[in-house]
């Protein structure tokens, strides 16, 4: 019977875990918009960007961009009020590609973030293409101030699944931004979408194994959304394909769990996606649900397996 590790009573190395064990601390989240746009949007790459992202660029919760930068932590802070009262937190860049601008602006706007007392770490959403030399050499002298964390779009290994989204850039990208990120001495959480369409239960896991053995820190594990005004919506809506059921979503994160390293942190295990504009699925509305569902899951196989030395653990 082989032992397997507990983090405050989950089957993985959860975030919350992570932050207690490097802060002494839970630390929230203040979704941040740096006010620059995307490759894939402007024209250099293509228009309209990845087929299921929303016009707000993946930052919908975000804090709106027509307010300074200490405006939207302030606004982002009282959004997070009910749920936190403690001082410290953690920026987070979320809205489209926050690399995508001069190193002189992404200087000014970083450092305006990470020198203030009340953040205790930088998250930076990007694109593996928008990671040039001299942003890496910022992201470095960044590290030497406090944490930086750079969040990468993987999303699939698929080639014909990354063509088919949009992704616009190839796999060795990806490889080169990761080992380029490492060596400026950044976390890196790589985000990939279970459920794109076409995609088989055995492709979500090529891309889960790739991941784990790609020098990532992390990983963030995001249910498909089918979102208003999209060309995922679109193709949806002429049934070109099938979202995941409750039940299959749970069973594949549950495998995707078990190829993962233990020391890998899973920043997240699902998604919100904002119900004013999400069509599909429905019952991904009730994140609590599909998070203990997850978690009943993992529990079973694991009481199935035998994978715990301690019955107390169960």
């Amino acid at each position: 019977m082989s032992e397997k590790r507990l983090w405050n009573g989950r089957r993985y190395y959860s975030l919350d875990s992570f932050l207690k064990e490097t802060f002494n601390e839970k630390l929230y989240k203040l979704s941040l918009d740096g006010g620059m746009t995307c490759p894939n949007r402007d024209g250099k790459l293509s228009y309209g960007g990845c087929i299921f992202c929303s016009e707000g660029g993946s930052g919908d919760f975000a804090a709106p961009a027509a307010l300074g930068i200490d405006e939207q932590i302030e606004y982002a802070k009282k959004l997070v009020a009910r749920k936190y009262d403690g001082g410290r937190y953690i920026a987070y860049f979320q809205s489209y590609t926050n690399t995508y601008a001069p190193t002189e602006y992404l200087e000014k706007l970083f450092m305006s973030v990470i020198m203030r007392d009340d953040i205790a770490a930088l998250s930076i959403a990007t694109r593996p293409d928008c990671l040039e030399d001299d942003k890496l050499r910022l992201l470095s002298r960044l590290t030497k101030i406090k944490p930086v964390w750079v969040e990468l779009g993987l999303q699939t290994v698929n080639r014909r699944t990354a063509d088919l989204i949009n992704r616009g850039y190839t796999l060795d990208c990806y490889d080169r931004a990761v080992t380029g990120l490492k060596n400026a001495n950044t976390d890196v959480i790589t985000h990939m979408i279970v459920g794109l369409p076409h995609e088989t239960e055995k492709d979500m896991l090529t891309t889960a194994q790739y991941i784990a053995k790609s020098g990532a820190d992390g990983i963030k594990i995001q249910l498909l959304h089918v979102l208003k005004n999209t060309k995922l919506c679109a193709m949806y809506e002429r049934g070109a394909f099938e979202t995941l059921t409750e039940e299959q979503y749970v069973s594949i994160v549950a495998d995707i769990i078990s190829v993962l390293p233990q020391n890998m942190v899973l920043h997240r295990l699902t998604g919100d996606g904002d119900k004013n504009i999400l069509v599909a699925p429905r019952w991904s509305g009730n994140k609590r649900k599909v998070l203990n569902q997850i978690n009943h899951e993992l529990k079973i196989r694991d009481i199935w397996q035998g994978k715990f030395e301690d019955s107390k653990q169960l």
